[in-house]
């Protein structure tokens, strides 16, 4: 069985790309599960992005052959809390 791994995203229009704000496995990544739920952000199952992501170091900028994928998660994102919000 594999150990939990979580990764947290963050994108604003005044920096360049995504960038890694908090990365962490086991009791570690059940804190950030934790917090995203509470804070009502939708989590996204993806174990090979997040073994990538994971060994980048915190602060880093996704690299640009991510983007793509990653874009696809914003968009997820941004359905799911559009949706939430009809609730």
């Amino acid at each position: 069985m594999r150990e939990q791994k979580a990764v947290a995203l963050k994108y604003t229009q005044d920096v360049p790309a995504p960038f890694i704000t908090a990365r962490g496995k086991g009791r570690m990544a059940e804190r950030i599960m934790e917090i995203a739920h509470r804070e009502g952000v939708p989590l996204k199952d993806n174990v090979e992005l997040t073994e990538i992501l994971f060994s980048m170091e915190v602060g880093s900028f996704i690299p640009e052959e991510l983007y793509q994928v990653i874009a696809e998660i914003y968009t997820f994102v941004v359905e799911m809390q559009e949706s939430y919000e009809k609730y």
